[in-house]
Parts: structure tokens; sequence; C-alpha cells
């Protein structure tokens, strides 16, 4: 059995029971970036269509540093066709497979762009490995809001919370809106199991206790991941589940799985897999709140990759 989070017992037992009194849940509309395996969302309020982006992405192509929007306007047309009034651009934490398209959105859409407060753990480690000089702020200030954990905040009328869920990195977070929790990359659909935990600042044993504090929340609440993989012999791609599926079927993490046993399984596995395609170019700009590095003096922006640093 998990074992309950006083804190997050409270606050989310308010979000959930406001939910239920006004028999009122978010729509939810995902966009799935198969390139990247990453899934978009837009979440908003029905009742007064305030709207919340998690974890957007720039299209980027590798070999030849070009961006493109494709992705982005996919979000934005749904936004406009439904009247959508984006109060909130999210990002679960700085990822390491994508672009974020925040910045872009921000410009077309309005809205504040917000990560955890734990970024500027991030934006520490990864600013020294880019060299990125004195220039470069290690404070959050890339970002409007910095989310701790355990605030609450309103869409709309829908009650939220943000929790802090390390592991994966320093800085994940989890948002719960309404029913709705929106998890980032910590646990993936029960078939494929959980996060990689070996990243700088990444912690197995972490990332268990995080994954366990989100199994506490009632077995109803609906869990929507960042990622999708397609477990082998699954057809389809997938990426809602619910706190119940995950706690009876995660093939990582269900229920009586040890904490021993779960780093000893994490850690083995991670020594195993390779770096992300993306991950010099996309932690580079997420750190930025996924702006570009300053052009240089010929105005063109350059990614730095480390050679023989990681």
């Amino acid at each position: 059995m998990s074992k309950a989070d006083p804190a997050l017992t409270a606050a989310s037992e308010q979000v959930l029971r406001a939910a239920a009194e006004k028999s009122l849940r978010p729509s939810i509309a995902g966009f799935f970036d198969e390139a990247t395996y990453t899934v978009t969302y837009v979440v908003h309020d029905p009742i007064t269509c305030e709207a919340a982006v998690i974890d957007s992405v720039l299209d980027y192509e590798a070999a030849s540093g070009r961006t493109s929007y494709g992705s982005a306007e996919r979000v934005i047309e749904y936004v406009t066709s439904n009247n959508l009034k984006v109060k909130w651009h999210i990002e679960t934490h700085a990822h390491a497979d994508h672009i974020s398209a925040a910045p872009y959105l921000q410009e077309k859409l309005g809205g504040k762009l917000a990560i955890g407060k734990e970024i500027v753990r991030v934006q520490e480690v990864f600013g020294k490995l880019f060299n990125a000089g004195t220039d470069f702020e290690r404070d959050g200030s890339q970002f409007d809001h910095l989310f701790s954990d355990g605030e609450t905040f309103k869409l709309g009328t829908i009650e939220a919370i943000a929790l802090h869920v390390p592991g994966h990195t320093p800085a994940d977070m989890a948002f719960l809106f309404g029913d709705a929790a929106f998890v980032g990359d910590t646990i993936f659909m029960p078939d494929f199991g959980t996060a990689r935990a070996d990243f700088p600042g990444g912690d197995a044993r972490q990332l268990f206790q995080s994954i366990r504090r989100l199994l506490s929340l009632p077995e109803e609440t609906r869990l929507f991941l960042c990622h999708d993989y397609k477990a082998p012999g699954r057809d389809e791609y997938a990426w809602e589940s619910t706190v119940g599926l995950q706690r009876a079927e995660n093939v990582h993490v269900k229920d009586g799985t040890s904490e021993e046993d779960f780093v000893k399984m994490r850690t083995t596995r991670d020594a195993t897999l390779d770096m992300p395609t993306l991950i010099m170019p996309s932690v580079q700009v997420n750190i930025r709140g996924g702006r570009l590095p300053d052009p240089e003096d010929n105005g063109v922006s350059y990614i730095k990759i480390p050679v023989n640093a990681v």
C-alpha cells in the first residue's frame, strides 16, 4: 500500500472535493508528437474557458539545426477554435528529449510561463556543463513563475495544486487539476513502467518515493503522462491511465514493489540506455525557458556540444 503523505492528502482532498462538489472535470486535449514521443496537453475549465498548455514541443531537425512550428500550430488552432484563454504555459521539468515551444506559444496566445522552483539546481549543473558564462542567470528568472511544492492555484473555477516529484531530475513537478494529474516524466503506461533516473541530479530512490506519493492519490484520479514509447506487443500509443491501474499493473512500481527492488531495477536498466538524441539542444534551450542562446556577432544562435563531458 502507498504510505499517506499528510500534506499531499490534505491539499489533494481539497482539490478533488472541489471537483466533485461542482461536478466539474477539466477538459483535456492531448497532442502527440511521434518524433519525440511527447504529449502536449491543453487543459481548460469548461465554464470560464481558462486554459493551461503543458509541455509544449518545438519541432527541431537535429541534422540541420532547423526549428519549425507545426506542433505548436496544432495547439494554437485548438485554442483559438475553442475560444480558450491561455493563462499558463507549464513545464513539468527541463526536458532532455524535446525543445519547449512555450515562448512561441506565449507570444501568440499570452499567459505566464512556469516551472518548479528547483529549476535553479538544474540551471546550475547544466550552466557549468555548457560553460554558459556569467550572462546566463541561474535563478529561474527566465520563467514568469516558479511553483513551490504544495502550492495551490486556480484555472478558472478548477482548483489545482503543484507537487514536487523529483527523481528523474531534481526539478520535476506534477500538477493536479481537479481529478486529473499531469505527472511529467515520473511514470509511463503500466506496461512500460517508469522514467530513467540517471541524468545529472537524478536519483532512483527519490523517483520511487515521488511515484508512491502520486499513487497515494485516490485510485480514480486520472493520470496524464508526458511520453509513451508503445511497449512491445501494444499496437497503439496511449498516455492516459489512473492511479488504481498503475498500482495494480505497473511493471516497475505496482503495489508490493519494494524501494530496494525498484532502485536495483532502475539503476541496472538505466546503465543500458543511450542518452536521448536531442539532449544537448533540448536541455541547453529549456533551462533558458525555451529560448535559444543569444545570437553571436553574426546573428546566428549556436548549440554547444560538450565533448567527452557526459
